[in-house]
């Protein structure tokens, strides 16, 4: 990709930057490289690490020299919050897809649900989710699963250093985890519910931390693209 001519005051991204930002809701983490292209018409751009357009949170994205580093980052452990739901499963394992096989719940305690977390502590082995983007044969395997497909993945290692349920509200469960990287969240998610007995799908995540950058150091686009728009307009006037 040839780089377009760029506004003098972005020459430091051309260079090379790392770039917080904190992903909205319905983005897909492509969107938001698409963003950033657009802003500082800087063709080397990518991210370190996919977060599902219903995800929300910290996203690394670097540029110019910087896309070296992006596998550096992806190996950083990761922190994320959010909601499980429990009582029913979806074939996504979030709300991309509807809640099915729905369950009866009233009689988890908030013990049973504490005590649950235990076997998902620690070096664990894991199964994707089969709407994934994982490839298989070639292909990723969300394609194969979109058209009811049987797909078979198999487990994989992951460790999860720390998973905490902070709150209950039945069916919700609120939690906060610590893992490797390649852990998916809305496999734990299910993986909880079976393990619980009723089901669950992960209905909120929010991505808080990868490695030490925090999400609260992290701009929102509309932020970015006025940091974006001040530098031009320093430049224009000096």
């Amino acid at each position: 990709m040839k780089q377009k001519e760029i506004h003098p005051a972005l020459q430091p991204y051309l260079d090379g930057k790392v770039i917080l930002l904190d992903k909205p809701i319905d983005w897909t983490s492509f969107d938001v490289v698409k963003k950033v292209r657009i802003l500082t018409r800087i063709s080397k751009v990518g991210h370190a690490g996919t977060l599902d357009p219903l995800a929300t949170g910290l996203l690394i994205v670097c540029t110019g020299k910087f896309t070296k580093k992006i596998n550096e980052y992806m190996g950083m452990e990761k922190e994320y919050t959010g909601t499980f739901t429990l009582g029913a499963t979806t074939p996504t394992y979030d709300l991309e897809s509807t809640p099915e096989n729905i369950r009866d719940y009233t009689h988890l305690s908030d013990a049973q649900i504490h005590a649950a977390t235990l076997q998902f502590s620690g070096p664990i082995m894991q199964v994707p989710p089969a709407h994934s983007a994982i490839k298989k044969d070639g292909k990723p395997v969300y394609l194969a699963a979109r058209k009811g497909l049987e797909v078979k993945l198999e487990p994989r290692p992951v460790t999860i250093h720390s998973f905490i349920i902070e709150r209950i509200e039945l069916p919700v469960v609120y939690f906060r985890v610590v893992c490797s990287t390649g852990t998916y969240i809305r496999s734990l998610a299910h993986d909880f519910g079976a393990a619980l007995g009723v089901g669950g799908y992960m209905s909120s995540l929010r991505r808080t931390r990868i490695g030490s950058f925090a999400v609260t150091d992290a701009d929102d686009l509309i932020s970015f693209e006025k940091t974006i728009d001040a530098l031009k307009a320093v430049s224009s006037e000096g």
